[in-house]
Protein backbone atom coordinates (compact mmCIF):
# COMPACT_ATOMS: atom_id res chain seq x y z
CA UNK A 1 0.00 0.00 0.00
CA UNK A 2 1.16 3.11 -1.03
CA UNK A 3 2.11 6.41 1.73
CA UNK A 4 -0.65 8.46 1.88
CA UNK A 5 2.00 11.25 0.42
CA UNK A 6 2.72 9.20 -2.54
CA UNK A 7 -1.73 9.10 -3.50
CA UNK A 8 -1.35 12.79 -3.18
CA UNK A 9 1.29 13.09 -5.31
CA UNK A 10 -0.08 11.26 -8.15
CA UNK A 11 -3.52 12.55 -7.69
CA UNK A 12 -1.41 16.19 -8.46
CA UNK A 13 0.18 15.08 -10.98
CA UNK A 14 -3.16 13.91 -13.25
CA UNK A 15 -4.36 16.72 -12.89
CA UNK A 16 -1.92 19.10 -14.23
CA UNK A 17 -2.54 16.72 -17.05
CA UNK A 18 0.10 14.07 -17.26
CA UNK A 19 -0.88 10.57 -18.13
CA UNK A 20 -0.73 7.50 -16.35
CA UNK A 21 2.57 6.52 -18.30
CA UNK A 22 4.17 9.76 -17.28
CA UNK A 23 3.49 9.46 -14.06
CA UNK A 24 4.33 6.18 -13.57
CA UNK A 25 7.61 7.65 -15.23
CA UNK A 26 7.99 10.44 -13.04
CA UNK A 27 7.31 8.52 -9.47
CA UNK A 28 8.58 5.17 -10.87
CA UNK A 29 5.26 3.39 -9.58
CA UNK A 30 3.84 0.38 -11.90
CA UNK A 31 1.29 1.76 -14.49
CA UNK A 32 -1.16 -0.50 -12.54
CA UNK A 33 -0.59 1.12 -9.46
CA UNK A 34 -1.05 4.47 -10.62
CA UNK A 35 -4.12 3.23 -12.26
CA UNK A 36 -5.48 1.93 -9.38
CA UNK A 37 -5.04 5.04 -7.09
CA UNK A 38 -6.27 7.26 -9.70
CA UNK A 39 -9.29 5.17 -9.68
CA UNK A 40 -10.52 5.27 -6.20
CA UNK A 41 -11.79 8.47 -4.62
CA UNK A 42 -10.96 7.93 -0.86
CA UNK A 43 -7.46 8.36 0.94
CA UNK A 44 -6.20 5.19 2.05
CA UNK A 45 -5.92 4.24 4.90
CA UNK A 46 -2.42 2.74 6.52
CA UNK A 47 -1.82 -0.75 7.55
CA UNK A 48 -1.23 -0.92 11.16
CA UNK A 49 1.73 -2.78 11.17
CA UNK A 50 1.67 -6.05 13.51
CA UNK A 51 2.72 -5.13 16.99
CA UNK A 52 6.21 -6.92 17.78
CA UNK A 53 5.81 -9.24 20.72
CA UNK A 54 8.62 -8.18 23.83
CA UNK A 55 10.00 -10.48 26.43
CA UNK A 56 8.33 -7.81 28.58
CA UNK A 57 5.24 -7.68 28.15
CA UNK A 58 3.51 -10.35 30.62
CA UNK A 59 5.53 -8.32 32.99
CA UNK A 60 4.41 -5.00 32.51
CA UNK A 61 1.53 -5.33 34.66
CA UNK A 62 3.65 -6.26 37.90
CA UNK A 63 5.91 -3.35 37.46
CA UNK A 64 3.25 -0.57 36.98
CA UNK A 65 1.99 -2.17 40.52
CA UNK A 66 4.89 -2.23 41.95
CA UNK A 67 5.51 1.51 40.75
CA UNK A 68 2.06 2.90 41.93
CA UNK A 69 3.33 1.38 45.35
CA UNK A 70 6.55 2.84 45.58
CA UNK A 71 9.48 4.61 43.64
CA UNK A 72 11.10 1.25 43.33
CA UNK A 73 14.47 1.30 41.08
CA UNK A 74 14.52 -0.34 37.81
CA UNK A 75 17.51 -3.16 38.88
CA UNK A 76 15.02 -3.72 41.68
CA UNK A 77 12.41 -4.56 39.20
CA UNK A 78 14.56 -6.27 37.27
CA UNK A 79 15.76 -8.80 39.91
CA UNK A 80 11.94 -9.26 40.66
CA UNK A 81 10.48 -10.14 37.16
CA UNK A 82 13.50 -12.13 36.66
CA UNK A 83 13.13 -14.70 39.26
CA UNK A 84 9.47 -14.93 37.89
CA UNK A 85 11.05 -15.86 35.03
CA UNK A 86 11.79 -13.11 32.85
CA UNK A 87 15.01 -13.92 30.60
CA UNK A 88 15.23 -10.57 28.84
CA UNK A 89 18.28 -7.88 29.88
CA UNK A 90 17.66 -4.77 32.50
CA UNK A 91 18.19 -2.39 29.80
CA UNK A 92 14.41 -3.12 28.90
CA UNK A 93 13.54 -2.69 32.34
CA UNK A 94 14.69 0.55 32.50
CA UNK A 95 13.90 1.92 29.29
CA UNK A 96 10.15 1.47 30.33
CA UNK A 97 10.56 2.17 33.84
CA UNK A 98 11.30 5.69 32.57
CA UNK A 99 8.57 6.20 30.22
CA UNK A 100 6.01 5.23 32.75
CA UNK A 101 7.81 6.61 35.85
CA UNK A 102 6.31 10.75 36.17
CA UNK A 103 8.92 13.13 34.85
CA UNK A 104 10.84 15.33 37.73
CA UNK A 105 12.15 18.53 36.65
CA UNK A 106 15.75 18.35 37.59
CA UNK A 107 17.70 21.14 37.74
CA UNK A 108 21.74 21.50 36.42
CA UNK A 109 24.14 20.88 38.83
CA UNK A 110 27.76 20.58 39.05
CA UNK A 111 29.38 17.33 40.39
CA UNK A 112 32.24 17.50 42.47
CA UNK A 113 34.81 14.57 42.46
CA UNK A 114 37.23 13.53 44.42
CA UNK A 115 40.83 12.14 44.55
CA UNK A 116 41.30 8.34 45.74
CA UNK A 117 41.57 7.77 49.61
CA UNK A 118 40.75 11.67 49.82
CA UNK A 119 37.04 12.30 51.22
CA UNK A 120 34.06 9.69 52.47
CA UNK A 121 30.60 11.32 52.71
CA UNK A 122 28.16 10.74 55.43
CA UNK A 123 24.47 10.67 56.52
CA UNK A 124 21.20 9.19 58.34
CA UNK A 125 17.93 8.81 56.68
CA UNK A 126 14.83 8.20 58.36
CA UNK A 127 13.27 4.49 57.65
CA UNK A 128 9.47 4.81 59.47
CA UNK A 129 8.89 2.18 62.44
CA UNK A 130 9.53 -0.75 64.12
CA UNK A 131 8.19 -2.87 67.26
CA UNK A 132 11.12 -2.91 69.78
CA UNK A 133 10.43 -4.87 73.40
CA UNK A 134 6.92 -3.34 73.09
CA UNK A 135 7.44 -0.10 72.21
CA UNK A 136 7.15 2.00 68.61
CA UNK A 137 10.53 3.20 67.71
CA UNK A 138 12.05 4.79 65.40
CA UNK A 139 14.57 3.24 62.27
CA UNK A 140 17.46 4.95 61.31
CA UNK A 141 19.81 4.17 58.88
CA UNK A 142 23.81 5.11 58.67
CA UNK A 143 24.86 5.68 55.50
CA UNK A 144 28.50 5.70 54.07
CA UNK A 145 29.77 6.45 50.61
CA UNK A 146 33.79 6.79 49.68
CA UNK A 147 34.20 9.48 46.69
CA UNK A 148 35.99 8.22 44.77
CA UNK A 149 34.87 4.17 44.26
CA UNK A 150 31.66 4.85 45.08
CA UNK A 151 31.53 1.89 47.46
CA UNK A 152 28.97 2.10 50.19
CA UNK A 153 28.22 0.90 53.65
CA UNK A 154 24.65 1.01 55.49
CA UNK A 155 23.54 0.12 58.72
CA UNK A 156 20.21 0.51 60.41
CA UNK A 157 19.61 1.90 63.95
CA UNK A 158 17.23 2.37 66.59
CA UNK A 159 19.10 5.69 67.42
CA UNK A 160 21.20 8.70 66.18
CA UNK A 161 22.68 9.81 69.23
CA UNK A 162 26.74 10.27 68.94
CA UNK A 163 27.53 6.92 70.49
CA UNK A 164 25.85 5.32 67.68
CA UNK A 165 27.28 7.54 64.99
CA UNK A 166 30.57 6.50 66.34
CA UNK A 167 29.73 3.29 66.06
CA UNK A 168 28.46 2.67 62.60
CA UNK A 169 32.02 5.06 61.51
CA UNK A 170 33.96 2.06 63.49
CA UNK A 171 31.57 -0.49 61.76
CA UNK A 172 32.38 1.40 58.54
CA UNK A 173 35.86 1.40 58.53
CA UNK A 174 36.11 -2.09 59.52
CA UNK A 175 34.29 -3.18 56.43
CA UNK A 176 36.12 -1.18 54.23
CA UNK A 177 39.67 -1.73 56.33
CA UNK A 178 40.31 1.64 56.01
CA UNK A 179 38.69 4.93 56.09
CA UNK A 180 39.61 8.23 54.14
CA UNK A 181 41.61 11.04 55.55
CA UNK A 182 38.10 13.93 55.64
CA UNK A 183 34.86 13.17 55.45
CA UNK A 184 31.91 15.06 55.00
CA UNK A 185 28.82 15.83 57.02
CA UNK A 186 25.66 17.79 57.26
CA UNK A 187 25.46 20.15 59.92
CA UNK A 188 24.17 17.17 62.50
CA UNK A 189 24.07 18.28 66.11
CA UNK A 190 26.11 15.00 67.00
CA UNK A 191 28.85 16.43 64.52
CA UNK A 192 28.69 19.82 65.27
CA UNK A 193 27.15 22.23 68.12
CA UNK A 194 28.47 25.69 66.42
CA UNK A 195 28.92 26.43 62.88
CA UNK A 196 31.59 28.84 62.07
CA UNK A 197 31.89 30.49 58.25
CA UNK A 198 34.80 28.06 58.36
CA UNK A 199 33.56 24.57 59.37
CA UNK A 200 37.57 23.36 60.72
CA UNK A 201 37.00 25.93 63.14
CA UNK A 202 33.25 25.15 64.12
CA UNK A 203 32.46 24.22 68.02
CA UNK A 204 32.62 20.13 67.57
CA UNK A 205 30.44 17.88 69.86
CA UNK A 206 32.90 17.15 72.36
CA UNK A 207 32.13 13.13 72.16
CA UNK A 208 32.39 13.10 68.27
CA UNK A 209 35.53 15.38 68.25
CA UNK A 210 37.31 12.70 70.69
CA UNK A 211 36.57 10.35 68.19
CA UNK A 212 37.80 12.01 65.06
CA UNK A 213 40.93 13.00 66.70
CA UNK A 214 42.05 9.64 67.63
CA UNK A 215 41.93 9.29 63.90
CA UNK A 216 43.31 11.98 62.57
CA UNK A 217 40.11 12.63 60.54
CA UNK A 218 39.71 15.66 59.20
CA UNK A 219 35.77 16.72 59.58
CA UNK A 220 33.70 18.83 57.04
CA UNK A 221 30.78 20.20 56.62
CA UNK A 222 28.66 21.14 54.30
CA UNK A 223 27.92 24.86 53.14
CA UNK A 224 24.56 27.02 54.66
CA UNK A 225 23.99 27.54 51.15
CA UNK A 226 23.99 24.08 49.55
CA UNK A 227 25.63 22.92 46.61
CA UNK A 228 25.61 19.85 45.03
CA UNK A 229 29.08 19.17 47.45
CA UNK A 230 26.56 15.98 49.29
CA UNK A 231 24.96 14.55 45.85
CA UNK A 232 26.91 10.81 46.39
CA UNK A 233 25.59 10.11 49.86
CA UNK A 234 22.10 11.75 49.27
CA UNK A 235 22.04 9.34 45.81
CA UNK A 236 22.33 6.45 48.20
CA UNK A 237 20.21 7.32 50.71
CA UNK A 238 17.51 7.36 47.75
CA UNK A 239 19.30 4.37 46.45
CA UNK A 240 18.59 2.38 49.48
CA UNK A 241 15.06 2.84 50.09
CA UNK A 242 14.16 1.90 46.90
CA UNK A 243 16.27 -0.68 46.09
CA UNK A 244 16.60 -2.43 49.73
CA UNK A 245 14.45 -1.57 52.13
CA UNK A 246 11.09 -0.66 50.36
CA UNK A 247 8.78 -4.09 49.49
CA UNK A 248 11.42 -6.45 51.54
CA UNK A 249 10.35 -8.27 54.30
CA UNK A 250 12.45 -8.85 57.60
CA UNK A 251 11.89 -11.03 60.58
CA UNK A 252 13.67 -9.15 63.04
CA UNK A 253 15.67 -6.09 63.76
CA UNK A 254 18.91 -7.72 63.33
CA UNK A 255 17.51 -9.52 60.22
CA UNK A 256 17.61 -6.08 58.91
CA UNK A 257 21.39 -5.37 58.77
CA UNK A 258 21.93 -9.33 58.09
CA UNK A 259 19.86 -8.98 54.88
CA UNK A 260 21.76 -4.94 53.90
CA UNK A 261 25.19 -6.57 53.88
CA UNK A 262 23.87 -9.14 51.68
CA UNK A 263 22.84 -6.19 49.53
CA UNK A 264 25.67 -4.46 49.79
CA UNK A 265 27.89 -7.48 48.71
CA UNK A 266 25.48 -6.96 45.18
CA UNK A 267 25.38 -3.42 44.91
CA UNK A 268 29.30 -2.81 45.13
CA UNK A 269 29.62 -5.77 42.52
CA UNK A 270 27.87 -3.71 40.16
CA UNK A 271 28.43 -1.04 37.80
CA UNK A 272 27.85 2.51 39.61
CA UNK A 273 25.65 4.77 36.73
CA UNK A 274 28.04 7.48 37.29
CA UNK A 275 31.45 6.33 37.15
CA UNK A 276 30.28 3.44 35.05
CA UNK A 277 32.60 1.23 36.67
CA UNK A 278 32.29 -1.37 39.19
CA UNK A 279 32.64 -0.09 42.70
CA UNK A 280 34.74 -2.74 43.75
CA UNK A 281 37.31 -2.72 40.86
CA UNK A 282 38.02 1.35 41.75
CA UNK A 283 38.34 0.52 45.04
CA UNK A 284 41.52 -0.82 44.81
CA UNK A 285 42.85 2.58 44.03
CA UNK A 286 41.29 4.43 47.11
CA UNK A 287 44.55 3.20 49.54
CA UNK A 288 42.39 4.53 52.44
CA UNK A 289 44.51 4.72 55.86
CA UNK A 290 44.85 1.21 57.64
CA UNK A 291 42.08 0.80 60.60
CA UNK A 292 44.88 -1.54 62.24
CA UNK A 293 47.73 1.41 62.31
CA UNK A 294 45.09 3.14 65.44
CA UNK A 295 44.98 1.35 68.85
CA UNK A 296 40.90 0.19 68.79
CA UNK A 297 38.21 3.07 70.18
CA UNK A 298 35.79 1.29 72.56
CA UNK A 299 32.22 3.81 72.67
CA UNK A 300 30.36 2.81 75.52
CA UNK A 301 26.70 3.56 75.38
CA UNK A 302 24.47 3.25 78.63
CA UNK A 303 20.46 2.47 79.10
CA UNK A 304 18.73 2.05 81.75
CA UNK A 305 16.98 -1.19 82.27
CA UNK A 306 14.79 -2.71 85.71
CA UNK A 307 15.68 -6.28 86.61
CA UNK A 308 12.30 -8.11 86.94
CA UNK A 309 11.41 -10.50 89.45
CA UNK A 310 11.97 -13.48 87.29
CA UNK A 311 15.84 -12.29 87.14
CA UNK A 312 15.41 -11.39 83.20
CA UNK A 313 15.75 -7.43 81.63
CA UNK A 314 15.03 -6.74 78.18
CA UNK A 315 17.09 -5.48 75.29
CA UNK A 316 16.22 -5.15 71.34
CA UNK A 317 13.38 -7.95 71.77
CA UNK A 318 15.84 -10.35 73.83
CA UNK A 319 15.83 -11.74 77.60
CA UNK A 320 18.73 -11.56 79.26
CA UNK A 321 19.35 -13.19 83.15
CA UNK A 322 21.14 -11.53 86.04
CA UNK A 323 21.98 -13.08 89.16
CA UNK A 324 19.01 -13.45 91.02
CA UNK A 325 19.82 -11.41 94.04
CA UNK A 326 19.62 -8.43 91.94
CA UNK A 327 15.51 -8.89 91.29
CA UNK A 328 13.60 -6.11 91.28
CA UNK A 329 16.61 -3.77 91.03
CA UNK A 330 17.69 -0.75 88.60
CA UNK A 331 19.98 -1.87 86.82
CA UNK A 332 21.88 0.14 83.80
CA UNK A 333 23.27 -1.60 80.19
CA UNK A 334 27.12 -0.56 79.18
CA UNK A 335 27.23 -1.25 75.67
CA UNK A 336 30.16 -1.75 73.81
CA UNK A 337 29.81 -3.50 70.06
CA UNK A 338 28.46 -6.46 70.22
CA UNK A 339 28.17 -7.13 74.26
CA UNK A 340 26.68 -5.36 77.52
CA UNK A 341 27.59 -5.62 80.82
CA UNK A 342 24.92 -5.28 83.63
CA UNK A 343 25.41 -2.70 86.12
CA UNK A 344 23.85 -2.32 89.23
CA UNK A 345 25.04 0.09 92.06
CA UNK A 346 28.06 0.84 90.47
CA UNK A 347 28.69 -2.33 90.60
CA UNK A 348 29.22 -5.24 87.24
CA UNK A 349 27.10 -7.69 88.21
CA UNK A 350 27.39 -10.06 84.58
CA UNK A 351 28.08 -9.65 81.00
CA UNK A 352 26.11 -11.23 78.10
CA UNK A 353 26.80 -11.39 74.05
CA UNK A 354 24.22 -9.17 72.48
CA UNK A 355 21.85 -12.43 70.73
CA UNK A 356 20.68 -11.71 67.20
CA UNK A 357 16.96 -12.37 66.07
CA UNK A 358 14.11 -11.81 68.47
CA UNK A 359 12.25 -13.69 71.16
CA UNK A 360 15.51 -15.32 72.10
CA UNK A 361 16.48 -15.88 76.21
CA UNK A 362 20.07 -15.68 76.96
CA UNK A 363 20.03 -17.77 80.87
CA UNK A 364 23.36 -18.60 82.37
CA UNK A 365 23.20 -21.10 85.14
CA UNK A 366 24.86 -19.78 87.35
CA UNK A 367 22.61 -16.47 88.20
CA UNK A 368 19.63 -18.81 89.61
CA UNK A 369 22.28 -21.28 91.48
CA UNK A 370 21.24 -21.08 95.84
CA UNK A 371 17.93 -19.34 94.63
CA UNK A 372 15.51 -22.63 95.25
CA UNK A 373 17.58 -22.67 98.89
CA UNK A 374 16.99 -19.33 99.74
CA UNK A 375 13.00 -19.99 98.95
CA UNK A 376 13.05 -22.82 100.67
CA UNK A 377 14.95 -21.33 103.96
CA UNK A 378 12.64 -18.29 103.85
CA UNK A 379 9.68 -20.57 104.02
CA UNK A 380 10.78 -22.47 106.72
CA UNK A 381 11.73 -19.23 108.45
CA UNK A 382 8.00 -17.97 108.40
CA UNK A 383 6.37 -21.45 109.24
CA UNK A 384 8.62 -21.77 112.40
CA UNK A 385 7.97 -18.33 113.30
CA UNK A 386 4.07 -18.75 112.88
CA UNK A 387 4.41 -22.12 115.32
CA UNK A 388 5.89 -19.96 117.84
CA UNK A 389 2.74 -17.77 118.49
CA UNK A 390 0.23 -18.46 121.08
CA UNK A 391 -3.34 -18.82 120.63
CA UNK A 392 -5.45 -17.26 122.67
CA UNK A 393 -8.83 -17.98 123.94
CA UNK A 394 -12.08 -15.00 124.23
CA UNK A 395 -13.44 -15.32 127.65
CA UNK A 396 -16.80 -14.20 127.55
CA UNK A 397 -17.89 -11.94 130.71
CA UNK A 398 -20.82 -13.04 132.58
CA UNK A 399 -22.63 -9.91 134.11
CA UNK A 400 -22.73 -10.24 138.17
CA UNK A 401 -25.86 -9.93 140.06
CA UNK A 402 -26.48 -9.54 143.61
CA UNK A 403 -27.97 -12.44 145.19
CA UNK A 404 -31.46 -11.10 146.39
CA UNK A 405 -31.87 -10.67 141.94
CA UNK A 406 -31.71 -14.48 141.54
CA UNK A 407 -34.42 -14.93 145.31
CA UNK A 408 -37.12 -12.73 143.47
CA UNK A 409 -36.90 -15.04 140.36
CA UNK A 410 -37.58 -18.02 141.88
CA UNK A 411 -40.33 -16.53 144.40
CA UNK A 412 -42.34 -15.55 141.47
Amino acid sequence: MLEIEDYIMIRELYAKGFNVTEISDKTGFDRKTVKKYLNITTIPEPKQRAKKASLLDQYKDHIIKKLNEAPFTASRLYREIREMGFKGKCTIVRDFVRKFRPEIGVQAVYRFETKPGVQAQVDWSELGRVEIDGKNIKLYCFNMVLGYSRMRYIEFTLSIDVHTLIQCHLNAFRYFDGYTTEILYDNMKQVVIKRALISTESEWNSKFEDFFKHYGLRPHLCRPVRPQTKGKIENTVGYVKRDFFLGTKFSSFSDINTQALTWLKRVNSEVHGTTHEIPLERFKAEGLKPINGVPEYLVIREEARKISRECFISYLGNMYSAPYRFAGREATLQIIGGKFKIIVGGQQVCEHEILAGRGRVARVKEHFKGLLSDILKENKAAMNKSGQSILKFETVEVEKRPLSVYDSLIEG
